[in-house]
C-alpha cells in the first residue's frame, strides 16, 4: 500500500469511499509481492497494481462491487483457476487478493498510519482477511509502543499483537493463522500483517568462514545482511551467497558512510569478526558511538583484553565500551562456524527481546517475553486446488 498511500489518503481526507485490492499471499512466479495494492477511486480511477497487469481488470470489478456492498472478499487467481486465462493470469503464479472498501468510517486510523509512514516510524496494519462474517475486515494497527482498533476481542488483540510486532521488528509482511481468540494452533482466522518498516540490517565485518555462517543465520532470521571487508580476494559474493550484499571497503570507512547516509538505525546489528586491531579498533570507535541495537566482536579472552586497552587509548569512555559484547555470543560450547553463528544469533535474540540465555527448564514464568516468528503462509478460502 505504500506506493498508493498518498492517493488513498487524499480520497480518505475528502470523505470518499475507495475500493482497495491488496495482495496478501503469493506463490511461484506471481509478479507482485504481498502488500502490493490497487485502488479504485470514487471517480472510477484505478491507481497502483496487484499483478503488473495480469488480473487488474478482475480486481477492478471486484473493488467496485465491494464499494457497493460493503462486504470484503478474498480472491485467488492461479493457473488451476477456471477463470485464469479469462483474467489474464498466464505467468504460472498464484496470488491471493483481499478486496475491501476504505473510508473514514471503516479505517479511522489511516491518517495516523500515513503520518507514521511519512516519518519513517514502524507501523503494522493487521486485517482479518478470512474468517467469520463478524470478524472479516476488522483491523488492528500496531506501533512498537501502542495500538489502535480491534480485531473483535481484547484477548485476540493481545495474542496477535505479540506475533505482529515481531514481524514488524523484522520488516516482514505476511499472513498469520490463529484461532478465534488468538490460539496459535487454530486456523479460524487468517490475518494479513502489512508491515511498514524495512528489514533490520545486520552488518558482518570480516570475510572469514565464521562470517559466512553468521550471514546465513542472519538472513534466516529476517535481517538484510551485508558483509564488509577491505580485502577483495576474500570479500566476494561467491563466498557469501546468503548475504544480500558484499562490500569491499575498510570497515570503519564503510560504517561511517552508512551512518552519515542514514542507512543505520537503532535496529541494526553489527558483528565484528575481524579480530585484527588495524580493522576492529577504528571500526569499534565508530560503532560504539552509534545508536544501534547490538555491537559484538569476536576474539579470545586475550584479544578482548587487548582490544579494551586499545579502545581506551583511542578515547572511548567506559560507558561507550560497556555497549560492546565481547567475546561475542552465548556460552553454548560452540566449536564450528555454524555452531558459533547459532551462539551469536542466540545472544542477539536474547538482547532483542530481554531473554536471559538460561535453559527454559531452569526458569519460571512466561516463556514468551517477546513475540515468536509467524507460522508458514497458507492459502485462502477460494480455489483450494490452486494452493502452493
Amino acid at each position: 500500500m505504500r506506493d498508493v498511500l498518498d492517493e488513498l489518503v487524499g480520497w480518505w481526507q475528502a470523505g470518499e469511499t475507495v475500493g482497495v485490492g491488496t495482495v496478501v499471499a503469493t506463490w511461484r512466479s506471481a509478479p507482485r509481492p504481498a502488500g502490493a495494492s490497487m485502488l479504485v477511486g470514487p471517480d472510477g480511477t484505478a491507481v497502483g497494481s496487484v499483478s503488473g497487469g495480469c488480473v487488474e481488470g478482475a480486481v477492478y470489478e471486484e473493488a467496485k462491487d465491494v464499494v457497493e456492498t460493503g462486504v470484503p472478499t478474498l480472491e485467488r487467481y492461479g493457473v488451476s483457476d477456471d477463470d485464469a486465462f479469462a483474467v489474464g493470469l498466464t505467468c504460472g503464479g498464484i496470488l491471493d487478493v483481499f478486496v475491501e472498501q476504505i473510508s473514514r468510517e471503516s479505517f479511522p486510523e489511516l491518517g495516523e498510519v500515513a503520518a507514521s509512514v511519512g516519518r519513517h516510524e514502524p507501523v503494522a496494519v493487521v486485517t482479518v482477511v478470512a474468517g467469520p462474517d463478524d470478524r472479516l475486515g476488522r483491523r488492528l494497527v500496531l506501533w512498537p509502543d501502542r495500538a489502535a482498533g480491534t480485531l473483535g476481542s481484547a484477548r485476540l488483540d493481545d495474542a496477535v499483537a505479540a506475533d505482529a510486532r515481531g514481524m514488524l521488528a523484522a520488516g516482514r509482511t505476511a499472513l498469520l493463522h490463529v484461532g478465534h481468540d488468538g490460539e496459535r494452533r487454530g486456523d479460524d482466522l487468517t490475518l494479513f500483517v502489512n508491515s511498514f518498516a524495512p528489514a533490520a540490517r545486520m552488518v558482518v565485518f570480516g570475510a572469514i568462514d565464521f562470517a559466512a555462517a553468521v550471514a546465513r543465520v542472519g538472513a534466516f532470521l529476517g535481517y538484510r545482511v551485508t558483509v564488509c571487508d577491505a580485502r577483495p580476494v576474500f570479500a566476494t559474493p561467491k563466498r557469501f551467497p546468503e548475504a544480500h550484499e558484499v562490500v569491499v571497503e575498510w570497515p570503519h570507512r564503510y560504517l561511517s558512510a552508512e551512518v552519515e547516509g542514514g542507512r543505520i538505525d537503532e535496529r541494526t546489528v553489527l558483528c565484528v569478526l575481524t579480530h585484527d586491531p588495524k580493522f576492529d579498533v577504528p571500526l569499534l570507535e565508530v560503532a560504539l558511538r552509534t545508536p544501534v541495537a547490538f555491537v559484538g566482536a569476536m576474539g579470545s579472552r586475550r584479544t578482548h583484553d587487548e582490544r579494551l586497552d586499545r579502545l581506551r587509548e583511542a578515547g572511548l569512555s567506559d560507558e561507550e565500551i560497556g555497549r560492546l559484547s565481547s567475546p561475542i555470543g552465548l556460552d553454548l560450547g560452540a566449536r564450528t562456524p555454524e555452531e558459533t553463528a547459532v551462539s551469536i544469533a542466540a545472544e542477539i535474540i536474547a538482547g532483542r527481546w530481554g531473554g536471559t540465555g538460561e535453559r527454559l527448564a531452569a526458569t519460571d514464568g512466561p516463556i514468551h517475553k517477546g513475540p515468536p516468528g509467524p507460522p508458514p503462509l497458507a492459502g485462502s478460502r477460494r480455489d483450494p486446488a490452486a494452493g502452493p
